[in-house]
């Protein structure tokens, strides 16, 4: 006989939490940080969602400038996904130390490709022993036509250059800049050999964004996606090379065996080298058998999602703030914190979450209509869209390869036999513009959350944290009501 558990599952908006004494002053007082893995801090507990039309390298970047980090999706081969990654930790440096560089005997046309194809404005000239021979530089070929013409005849020489020894500081490289009118300060060692490269543009993107999620060589964070499958491996090896912070196991369902036993391997592969969260779970023993196997943080979320369609599909899931509070109490004997995938609506959700026992939120929907979020606007009605899809809809699936495994035999499905299987749907979100103003009004809804609650810290608004059961009129009520709309 089948069981039926002795507690209510509760939504977000099926709680509020009770206001307590505080003794803050500002908001300001207020500090959000908190822990995205066992060893990964960052500053604000928000956490773009691994989709396709969420998250690729320009959110990633947005996101950890603002203090969170992005999670990069899986769906694309991995090399490009590796270089996506790259894009990420190559955005902001205090030292770049692997520069691009160009041989000497290259063409224009081969220097333009490379910087367009990467994003930068220079690149270092160096001979097959990796030795400094020059720099080309946009202004060096803005004006010239002769795409044949060879880096050597445009290229400032050595000779003209200011480079630096390994060891140099931050701060003499910016009086390098101020002295000497330069952007770009090579250094090499005494062999005259490459070893890196600092730029005035990060120096000042460093000051416009004190807030930012950063790495030990102050590189910003960034994590990407991989599945359960054996092959995934590879993926998970070029991710490791381009040297991104955390691997995220990402599935529907992540108390199995297949996701148990990727965690294993992924952490018997790379060690320390990288940190690893997988889900998605909806127990305490899902939390406690990944944790076990391994996992720095746990993801927590069935169904909850604005366009996940698991529960009415499958009929499985559970409501997602009393998966949080049920999951909390085994992250906490496991000490991993675990991530709220899903149903974020409101900044007062995120508030919500976090006091649940959450030590971050994902978040796609409310990012998906940004600017950074990939794919194109769209014109309807009059009014502007981006396109949101979960990961297993229908035509997400259509997008990439997709096989069951059914004994020893795979089976490819065709286009008629992947609704059978969809648990997501295609939905048109509103265009929102700037990703850094939707995580910034979400932010400050956190800050005033936790200044209700007297808590100066992520820690303090979880003590401080009372949730009180509320009736659909105790909803309504907490909604504008009986007045005309401006």
């Amino acid at each position: 006989m089948a069981d039926i558990l002795d507690y209510v599952g509760l939504s977000f908006d099926d709680v509020l939490l009770v206001p307590r004494r505080s003794s803050i002053r500002s908001r300001k007082e207020v500090i959000t940080r908190s822990r995205f893995t066992r060893r990964i801090l960052i500053n604000i507990p928000i956490v773009s969602a691994a989709m396709d039309t969420v998250t690729e390298s320009t959110m990633a970047i947005t996101m950890a400038r603002e203090g969170g980090v992005g999670v990069i999706h899986r769906f694309m081969p991995p090399f490009r996904q590796a270089e996506e990654v790259s894009k990420v930790k190559r955005a902001e440096n205090v030292i770049i130390e692997r520069p691009f560089t160009i041989r000497p005997e290259a063409t224009i046309a081969e220097a333009r490709s490379m910087m367009n194809q990467h994003g930068i404005s220079g690149l270092l000239v160096v001979d097959s022993d990796n030795r400094l021979l020059g720099i080309l530089t946009r202004r060096d070929i803005l004006f010239e036509d002769n795409d044949r013409k060879l880096v050597r005849d445009c290229m400032t020489p050595k000779s003209r250059m200011i480079v630096a020894s390994p060891g140099v500081t931050i701060e003499e490289a910016k009086e390098v800049f101020r002295r000497a009118k330069v952007e770009k300060l090579p250094i090499i060692d005494e062999d005259g050999r490459v070893k890196g490269l600092i730029t005035s543009d990060d120096i000042v993107k460093r000051g416009t964004y004190p807030n930012a999620s950063r790495d030990s060589k102050g590189r910003l964070l960034v994590a990407a996606a991989i599945g359960i499958k054996d092959q995934e491996l590879e993926r998970a090896k070029l991710l490791v090379e381009a040297e991104v912070d955390a691997l995220v196991i990402d599935v529907a369902h992540g108390h199995t065996e297949m996701c148990i036993d990727m965690v294993k391997k992924i952490k018997s592969i790379f060690g320390d080298q990288v940190d690893v969260v997988a889900g998605n779970v909806a127990t305490p023993e899902g939390v406690e058998d990944l944790a076990a196997a391994g996992a720095d943080a746990v993801k927590v979320g069935i169904g909850p999602g604005s366009v996940c369609t698991t529960r009415v599909v499958a009929g499985v899931g559970v409501p997602q703030l009393t998966a949080i509070m049920k999951c909390k109490e085994a992250a906490e004997r496991m000490d991993v914190p675990i991530i709220a995938d899903g149903g974020i609506r409101e900044s007062g959700d995120v508030v919500k979450a976090i006091a649940a026992g959450a030590s971050t939120v994902m978040i796609g929907r409310l990012l998906a209509g940004t600017d950074e979020s990939p794919g194109t606007i769209v014109v309807k009605n009059g009014r502007r869209y981006k396109i949101y899809r979960g990961m297993a809809s229908l035509y997400a699936m259509l997008g990439r390869e997709f096989r069951l495994d059914e004994g020893d035999a795979e089976v490819f499905l065709d286009a008629s036999e992947y609704s059978y299987y969809a648990e997501g749907v295609e939905a048109y979100v509103s265009y929102t513009g700037s990703a850094s103003d939707v995580i910034r009004r979400l932010v400050a809804g956190l800050r005033s959350g936790m200044s209700y609650l007297g808590a100066r810290t992520i820690d303090d608004l979880r003590k401080n944290a009372v949730f009180i059961r509320i009736t659909q009129l105790g909803y309504r009520e907490s909604l504008p009501h009986d007045v005309e709309m401006m």
